[in-house]
């Protein structure tokens, strides 16, 4: 379907949970999907009506009313792993009639628009959503780690015990995991790949949304704390063997006063 000239839309993105079980959402769905694959659903609910829902845990619609909103949102929670209490969202308009092209903020004008490029539209505005979302949780990991290593720097330790340093460990290596493994996302969809239109409104979106910039900045974060971690690995790893070093030296020294004993004993 194609919207008509003149036309005014907006879109709503919401970050509900880290992932959403698309296949399960489906089969439950009522309403069948114009598009399906691992990583994202899209309906055409009636005219100027849309949902998509990713996989990353990202809801996007066009056409609903506050109330339905809500009552999606209700639906779709038990497919939701760690459903989120504060959702992050944004919204974006679309109007069609305009001659050329125009991106604004959080807005963009175009000439005409059909499914593929709601879908396009839908899909730019969720990664931006979810850069806000993986930006706010690498921020928290890169405040812990420069928290330890401004710790390490002035008092020459983590100030941790070996459980608490290694569980502080897993909690941040499996966070970082989350949001590199979801990461392969902001990659330009097959769409664009054999249509010239929908390829130049991808790149206009990527850039209007800044997501290349933001993506990296992502990604140097995750590399920061990669690195902090390697660094508390090594330490706690010398902590450990500095440990056992003092037992076996304890250890020894047992042993020699046992002997020493059992010599002054003879005599």
């Amino acid at each position: 379907m194609q919207l008509p000239n003149g036309m005014h839309l907006k879109v709503l993105s919401v970050q509900v949970a880290d992932n959403i079980d698309l296949k399960q959402f489906k089969n439950s769905f009522p309403v069948a999907s114009y598009f399906t694959d691992s990583d994202e659903l899209v309906f055409e609910i009636a005219a100027n009506k849309y949902l998509c829902v990713y996989k990353y845990g990202n809801i996007c619609l066009t056409g609903y009313s506050d109330t339905e909103t809500a009552a999606l949102l209700q639906a779709i929670k038990p497919f939701c792993k760690n459903f989120l209490e504060q959702q992050p969202g944004d919204e974006f308009e679309i109007e069609t009639g305009s001659n050329t092209i125009n991106y604004g903020f959080n807005k963009i004008e175009i000439p005409k628009a059909d499914i593929e490029v709601l879908r396009l539209i839908m899909l730019n505005v969720s990664h931006s959503v979810a850069l806000d979302y993986y930006s706010e949780q690498t921020n928290v990991l890169l405040e812990e780690t420069n928290y330890h290593t401004q710790l390490l720097e002035k008092k020459g330790r983590i100030g941790m015990s070996g459980i608490k340093l290694k569980r502080y460990i897993g909690r941040t290596l499996n966070l970082k995991n989350k949001i590199s493994a979801n990461l392969y996302i902001f990659d330009s969809p097959e769409q664009t790949w054999e249509n010239e239109t929908l390829n130049k409104l991808d790149i206009g979106l990527k850039n209007t949304f800044d997501l290349q910039s933001r993506f990296r900045t992502i990604q140097d974060g995750l590399q920061i704390v990669k690195e902090n971690l390697d660094l508390f690995k090594d330490l706690l790893q010398y902590r450990n063997s500095s440990v056992l070093e003092w037992i076996v030296i304890v250890l020894i020294l047992v042993e020699v006063i046992n002997l020493l004993i059992d010599k002054f004993n003879l005599f």
